[in-house]
């Protein structure tokens, strides 16, 4: 091996467990103890202070000044008994990641002296500046006005020594410049047409809430392993590689025991959660070897999106403690299983009860096929939508690549609820059928089982799939903010369910009775929505042929994904809804084509420099020791004993000359039409000419590389293998 991959290996079999130990006897011992939850603010606020946070939480409503100022001296005082000295306004910026700007508890007196000081206007606003993050055009590097404003629906936190405060980040003229500014506006949508709709059937229902659980899937390699890798540390991919001999072909990685070191990373990663509130239960291995997953307990979307942004975070950070990094790219290695994050979506009334879960009677499970039957149809509309919020560079990669859903957007619902819902479709118009007719459909709808767990299976090649009390939307990428795709599937929800409450007032109004509107109503949205339901395979060949021939779109390109963000269809429903503006959605469009081109340029360069500053210097100089060797056997062998002699190096040094040729034209190719593309201004046509004229060298010149990995000398070779990423712990 090379020097830098035997000096890895040697740092890596070094490797020993971190010990670690829980910071309490139980988890209910230290659980929340870092949050500023409920149940701390009751111990530290006025009651009245208190009652008015409730209230404007529960209602959508305003803090006033008064209390306001009563939070902030009691956030404060709760923070510095821990030792903190310094707080932020944190937020979801428009790049995925999180940012924050620390300002220290102190403020100047007259006589030079300092003194504590944490009010209600530094709670409520700042002024970050943050000109430098995405705004897609909403205003310019010069322009440095952004404000951050308290959510006070998201707990403050505490990392480390300072009071983390969850935001929204808006531009001087009000418009959004994060992810979750949209995701509270399309949350208040959400519940504001659920409860309408809701009143049907529950008079005493007053406020919906979407529901989320995450599942996040990672990768750990060891960090002796990740800095000899510099396309790992500067792409959170490989850039070449030929596949191991053995990755995940025998599954007996996915649920496996998990590896001490692993464990010991697991148990730290979860303690920090736990004292953040983060209510991460499970933990096992995934299919690829070093491929591990998390997931919580449910939790209110919003304070749900924020622990995944949280816990990406600290991830990262207690991978280092333990000598790993963690990778969240969707496909970090190539062949292999990449990465998802399956979102569990659902709806929660005050009431209790799970609007995706069936009841125990016609009245409930009337309810609850309302609400499957809307959601089908609101995935049925805007499924390019949809797509679009979980495209990137990164997750094309792994859509439809035989581990994730294809980039064609339907919907399972199992043959339990499928064959109910044909049911309804093989019914005459209600207000054709007689009263006993009627009453026979609604004893049949009264059949559905309250657990249909055992009656509707998981379909994991679906990209939207029902699984007995919420729909699983399992085409999120590792890497992304859960926000965008919660946001669009809640504004379309939203706009499906107002519709819904029309037309069955429309219908009641012209005389029908209630439950026969109703059924009129998703009978008609069923027969709408039949397309997209999909109960097979999602992998195969067969069903792209039979999307296309229903006219669903297959859209892999994220350029061509993304143009939905500003698609006439796509402005009016998030405008009406005050979701996002015309100009917030030009903006995102922008923004994401932007990322996608400034990713496959990085990439690009990365491969470039690897290329040519590390494998065609090693691949000459075995070149050369091949070439010594057939220059040697020459000297010594008789002329009818050296061809044969000889044959292997000399094919070899054929082989490696045809594919370092062939390297250095592509990559100077690439380099030309990267350079092309970096003349262009337009960010919509500099996009579109990083994938269709960049893109496709990547894995044109990988394709050479990884070939001359199987022939060139195992010592020379410079940077470590699959083997030994996939399978060193």
């Amino acid at each position: 091996m090379s020097n830098i991959r035997v000096e890895a290996v040697k740092e890596l079999f070094s490797r020993k467990p971190l010990v670690v130990e829980a910071p309490g006897e139980k988890v209910s011992d230290y659980y929340g103890i870092h949050t500023f939850g409920l149940e701390t603010m009751k111990k530290y606020l006025p009651t009245e202070a208190y009652e008015n946070v409730k209230k404007a939480v529960d209602t959508w409503g305003y803090i006033d000044r008064r209390s306001a100022d009563s939070v902030a001296a009691a956030m404060k005082a709760w923070a510095m008994s821990f030792g903190v000295t310094h707080y932020t306004h944190w937020f979801h910026p428009l790049n995925g990641s999180t940012a924050e700007k620390h300002d220290a508890f102190f403020e100047p007196t007259k006589d030079g002296k300092m003194f504590e000081h944490f009010g209600g206007k530094e709670l409520i606003q700042q002024e970050p500046d943050a000109s430098s993050l995405p705004s897609g055009g909403i205003r310019n590097t010069f322009e440095a006005r952004g404000y951050t404003a308290w959510d006070p629906s998201s707990p403050a936190f505490i990392v480390e020594k300072t009071l983390c405060i969850p935001t929204v980040f808006v531009s001087y003229t009000g418009e959004a410049l994060d992810f979750k500014t949209p995701l509270l506006k399309s949350l208040f949508a959400l519940d504001e047409a659920a409860v309408d709709v809701c009143q049907l059937f529950d008079k005493d229902v007053n406020k919906v809430i979407a529901t989320l659980g995450w599942e996040q899937e990672y990768f750990l390699v060891d960090e002796a392993l990740f800095y000899a890798r510099p396309d790992l540390l500067l792409t959170d991919r490989t850039l070449m590689g030929h596949a191991s001999a053995r990755d995940q072909q025998l599954a007996d990685h996915y649920f496996g025991s998990i590896p001490e070191r692993v464990s010991a990373f697991m148990r730290d990663l979860e303690f920090d959660c736990f004292k953040l509130g983060i209510p991460v239960k499970t933990r096992h291995n995934e299919v690829a070897p070093n491929q591990f997953e998390c997931a919580p307990v449910f939790e209110e979307a919003n304070l749900a999106v924020d622990h995944n942004q949280l816990l990406m975070d600290i991830m990262k950070k207690v991978a280092r403690k333990h000598n790993f990094r963690a990778l969240l790219h969707e496909k970090p290695y190539k062949g292999i299983n990449g990465s998802g994050k399956h979102n569990n979506w659902s709806m929660l009334t005050n009431t209790g009860v799970n609007l995706l879960a069936p009841g125990t009677n016609p009245k409930s499970n009337l309810q609850f096929l309302t609400f499957i039957v809307n959601t089908v149809k609101a995935v049925h509309d805007y499924a390019d939508l949809l797509r679009a919020s979980v495209m990137s560079a990164g997750n094309e990669h792994r859509l439809g690549a035989n581990e994730a859903p294809p980039a064609i957007i339907s919907v399972f619902i199992g043959q339990h609820l499928t064959r109910i819902l044909q049911e309804i479709e093989d019914k005459v118009p209600a207000v054709d059928m007689t009263p006993d007719q009627k009453t026979e459909l609604k004893l049949n709808i009264g059949k559905i089982p309250q657990i249909l767990l055992d009656n509707t299976d998981r379909n994991r090649t679906s990209p939207f799939a029902f699984t007995g009390n919420r729909f699983e939307f399992r085409a999120v990428g590792s890497s992304m903010n859960c926000a965008a795709p919660m946001t669009i599937l809640n504004a379309a929800v939203a706009n499906q369910l107002r519709e819904f409450k029309v037309e069955v007032d429309t219908l009641i109004e012209k005389g029908a009775k209630k439950d026969e509107a109703i059924f009129r109503i998703l009978r008609k949205y069923i027969i709408h929505s039949k397309k997209i339901f999909f109960e097979g395979n999602g992998y195969g060949e067969e069903w792209k042929q039979e999307a296309e021939r229903r006219g669903l779109s297959n859209i892999k390109d994220a350029p061509e994904a993304f143009k939905t963000y500003i698609d006439p269809k796509s402005i009016d429903m998030l405008g009406r809804l005050n979701v996002l503006s015309e100009r917030e959605l030009n903006a995102r469009y922008d923004i994401r084509l932007e990322m996608f081109a400034k990713k496959i340029q990085i990439e690009s360069r990365v491969l470039g420099d690897l290329a040519v500053n590390h494998i065609i210097p090693t691949v000459i100089k075995y070149q050369n020791r091949l070439i010594e060797n057939v220059k040697g056997l020459k000297d010594i062998l008789p002329a009818n004993e050296f061809a044969d002699a000889a044959s292997y190096q000399l094919n070899a040094i054929r082989r490696i000359s045809k594919h370092k040729a062939l390297i250095l034209e592509m990559v100077e190719e690439m380099v030309n039409a990267r350079r092309e593309a970096n003349k262009i201004e337009d960010v919509r046509l500099l996009a579109d000419a990083y994938s269709t004229k960049v893109k496709h060298f990547l894995n044109e010149i990988r394709y050479h590389i990884d070939k001359l990995e199987l022939i060139v000398d195992d010592d020379l070779w410079p940077l470590p293998k699959y083997r030994e990423l996939l399978f060193a712990r």
